[in-house]
């Protein structure tokens, strides 16, 4: 059980948003790696059953024993879930497919909604010593990413330059509204980060202004390019950065890693 009468610990943020293919485990992963090499320890929680983001990083299937599946319906020790990657100060808790039925587990459960809340809230975080908690949701409002909701401070949006892009977002701002009416009240929008971004083209440019038009302060100045090594890097099982660590993908995801710490330490000032 979360013991309420400890210090705040590490920053916790949820990468969600409901429509597939927009680079949200990408950003997960390659933002994570950027806050390691700021000086941050980082925790990566896999909550997506396709797993992407624990392949990403290395972690191979038959190595995941112990899962976030197991850390929200078996109640599994913090420590047994918590698993070291080929990044120094980069840990992840991984996903495989059994999370596909957490849902309909969870369920039965009166505090299904913050199962991931409590269990990230537990004595053994204390002794990780992470700065950050980031959390890849599934690409759905399902149950999953609503305990991400819960236990996070704020929710990141990845969000594709492409067409019909802002139109997606209306769900999940309502979702978030919800969560924070009856059980997060604290949950904020940490921002909206534009992937996927071409230049040369026309439609990208008008998306980024509708976004920043409607959304303001809310859209990072750091913007995510198009880029052939952000999408070679996880067949290799590692971050852009460490793939390619001068390509456009990794130093966009250092400015992101920049403007994300600079904003929290202006917060806190």
């Amino acid at each position: 059980m979360a013991d309420l009468s400890r210090p705040e610990g590490p920053r916790i943020i949820a990468l969600a948003n409901q429509k597939g293919g927009v680079g949200k485990t990408t950003t997960a992963i390659n933002l994570a790696a950027a806050l390691v090499e700021t000086g941050c320890r980082v925790l990566l929680v896999d909550l997506d059953p396709q797993g992407n983001a624990s392949t990403g990083l290395g972690i191979e299937p038959a190595a995941r024993d112990v899962t976030s599946y197991d850390l929200l319906i078996d109640d599994a020790p913090l420590e047994d879930a918590v698993q070291a990657t080929s990044i120094e100060n980069l840990l992840i808790i991984p996903a495989t497919i059994d999370l596909s039925s957490a849902d309909i587990e969870m369920i039965a459960n009166e505090k299904r909604s913050f199962l991931l809340h409590d269990a990230l809230r537990q004595t053994a975080m204390d002794s990780f010593g992470f700065d950050y908690i980031l959390i890849d949701c599934p690409p759905s409002l399902s149950l999953l990413t609503v305990n991400a909701m819960v236990a996070a401070h704020s929710v990141l949006v990845p969000l594709q330059s492409e067409f019909f892009a802002l139109e997606g977002l209306s769900q999940l701002m309502l979702t978030i509204r919800e969560v924070r009416q009856t059980a997060n009240p604290g949950l904020r929008i940490e921002g909206v980060v534009l992937t996927m971004f071409d230049r040369r083209n026309n439609l990208s440019q008008q998306v980024e202004a509708d976004a920043r038009a409607n959304l303001g302060d809310l859209v990072f100045e750091t913007i995510i390019p198009r880029n052939v090594r952000v999408s070679e890097a996880p067949s290799f099982s590692q971050p852009v950065l460490a793939y390619d660590t001068a390509s456009q993908g990794a130093r966009a995801y250092r400015a992101l890693a920049a403007e994300l710490v600079e904003k929290h330490k202006k917060k806190a000032a």
